[in-house]
């Protein structure tokens, strides 16, 4: 298969939703992309929604009560489809249209929030799951290309500035502030941009995980464009 991806050793290409969800990640590879050039208006769905918070949850029902052209009706299609098929593999997906995530700017030496580059952690067995299907898409970057933050020193003793516990406590208070799982690129580093309309699943950090959880981040929205995202 022709595509961006294809040569890059941290991404799997599949062409159906079966092998998304059935190849086993390995090695370096720990993000599967379901790679399409998808039909249809999805700027008309987006336009024809109503915004109610930052993140708004489109459900199939108000998807279904739209009045859509042609164009529209195939991309309500597609969306309804990958919900269905999501939802029939055992996940929860959810359907957003978003203005903006909440900004985490409390310090200026760490973020937690999704516009950082950080991993997923799950107790259970699970992937992320999404889908951009209009506005901005999301980055992921290979491991190798970059460090926990909580490992460089002048972020570490910053850190332990903040916390009034004991040493042995010190770990515990790095996973429940969640800086354990952002992650600063590396000078040299090359993120790859996931693109429109294709289905990615991306590896989480969990017990039975045997590769290294993949490093992603939420993009900047473009100006008075809102994102259509499909999310599990």
């Amino acid at each position: 298969m022709s595509n961006i991806f294809s040569d890059n050793s941290q991404i799997g290409v599949v062409s159906t939703f079966s092998e998304l969800v059935h190849t086993d990640f390995k090695g370096e590879m720990n993000a599967l992309c379901w790679h399409r050039n998808l039909d249809g208006d999805f700027e008309e769905i987006v336009n024809k929604l109503s915004l109610k918070e930052n993140i708004t949850e489109v459900t199939p029902e108000d998807l279904i009560t739209l009045q859509l052209s042609e164009k529209g009706s195939i991309a309500r299609e597609i969306i309804l489809n990958d919900l269905q098929l999501l939802a029939d593999f055992g996940a929860s997906p959810s359907l957003n249209l978003l203005k903006c995530y909440e900004r985490d700017d409390e310090f200026d030496f760490i973020s937690t929030d999704v516009y950082s580059f950080h991993v997923d952690r799950s107790p259970i067995a699970t992937d992320t799951f999404l889908c951009t299907y209009h506005g901005a898409t999301s980055d992921i970057v290979a491991n190798s290309q970059a460090e926990q933050k909580i490992l460089i020193p002048e972020i570490r003793e910053k850190l332990k500035e903040l916390h009034d516990g004991t040493e042995e406590e010190f770990e515990d208070f790095l996973k429940e502030n969640y800086f354990d799982l952002h992650y600063q690129l590396h000078q040299n580093a090359e993120p790859v941009n996931l693109g429109l309309g294709h289905l990615w699943r991306l590896a989480v950090d969990h017990p039975k995980q045997e590769v290294l959880p993949c490093v992603h981040r939420a993009p900047v929205e473009n100006d008075g464009k809102y994102r259509l995202l499909l999310i599990c």
